[in-house]
């Protein structure tokens, strides 16, 4: 339970990372939800993820909704800022906040019912305006705290716990961000944290929109014959774009060798990387190619994962608004309100 606090000792050999933190220190809360959940499993990829990035966690600013997901940001980055909001509007509160104070890393944690129904607007219009923000959706097509009824993104023809035949046409949010012009597109598995994890650092890292769709099986109303976001049938029908790896920043090694020979490569670490150059079928910087790819196997019933598209030269809403370097909430008075000279000059360019 919430209430319970987690014991802050912990065993004196555990893995550090660079800034001497170990994966306790990136943990939150005692998690509440059901057993098993795959909601879970994000957390524990996200918490992966910042150990790895050596991030401070009071770096990290997370806000979220309403619903099973939105209660997720309890239970990681414990010394980080957070606010729950209203259910749907994570996207504007989080676009405040990141106007306000640029400086820190904002993480956006939903639900398919808090950003495909009552949040969708509120989602279409964050990532058209390119806010510079990890925005992970974590998808059960279920309402797991109302016991179970569909949500936007269950799939037409799908089944409930109780039998039940979804007849509504599903939502595709990742199509969504990909045709409303997020800089980063990917979709993961719960199941599969080998590849979530690196699809998440990347996000961090990446300037802009980046949006992750994450299909996470709700065990209790979700997870049975008949459902397209169960365990089995994602790992079944699991379409993975790529095998994917975050390598952070470091002084450039450059190669050049022809297609389907064999190049061995010392890294910075002193080890060796054995390449093997093969004719690439999948190009994650094409956006409509991403599109097309995507729909071309949602025909098939294939669930598509991986880094579907990302913007070698992203921009963000501080680019697009021409703001200040430094963060609005750390402007004095003097340089908000520039005198009554200012505003006369602005309202005669109004006239």
């Amino acid at each position: 339970m919430t209430y319970i606090a987690k014991p802050k000792f912990h065993h004196p050999d555990l893995p550090k990372n660079a800034l001497g933190y170990t994966h306790r220190d990136y943990e939150g809360k005692i998690s509440t939800l059901c057993a098993g959940c795959g909601h879970d499993s994000i957390t524990a990829a996200i918490i992966e993820a910042c150990f790895e990035l050596s991030i401070e966690p009071h770096r990290v600013a997370k806000i979220s909704g309403i619903g099973c997901s939105s209660k997720t940001p309890d239970y990681f980055l414990n010394a980080s800022h957070g606010f729950n909001s209203v259910h749907g509007r994570m996207p504007s509160v989080l676009t405040g906040a990141n106007l306000a104070n640029r400086e820190l890393i904002y993480l956006g944690v939903s639900g398919d019912g808090d950003s495909a129904s009552i949040g969708i607007g509120q989602f279409a219009h964050a990532m058209r305006r390119g806010v510079n923000m990890v925005y992970i959706v974590e998808n059960n097509g279920v309402y797991g705290l109302t016991k179970g009824q569909f949500s936007a993104t269950a799939d037409r023809g799908s089944k409930s716990k109780r039998g039940v035949v979804n007849a509504d046409s599903s939502i595709d949010l990742v199509a969504m961000a990909l045709q409303l012009g997020a800089t980063y597109v990917a979709r993961g598995f719960s199941g599969d944290k080998t590849q979530l994890v690196p699809i998440i650092k990347g996000a961090i890292e990446h300037q802009g929109a980046a949006f992750v769709d994450v299909i996470s099986p709700c065990v209790a109303f979700n997870n049975h014959e008949g459902s397209t976001k169960s365990f089995d049938y994602v790992r079944e029908h699991n379409e993975a774009v790529n095998r994917l790896d975050f390598i952070t920043g470091r002084a450039p090694i450059t190669v050049s060798y022809e297609p389907g020979s064999v190049e061995i490569v010392e890294q910075h670490d002193g080890s060796k990387l054995v390449l093997k150059k093969v004719a690439a079928d999948y190009d994650p910087h094409d956006r409509l190619g991403a599109i097309n790819f995507l729909q071309r196997h949602a025909a098939k019933g294939q669930v598509v994962t991986g880094l579907l598209y990302v913007d070698r030269d992203p921009e963000d809403l501080h680019r697009h608004f021409n703001t200040v370097t430094a963060p609005l909430n750390s402007l004095s008075e003097k340089e908000l309100c520039p005198g009554s000279a200012a505003l006369e000059k602005i309202n005669a360019a109004l006239r």
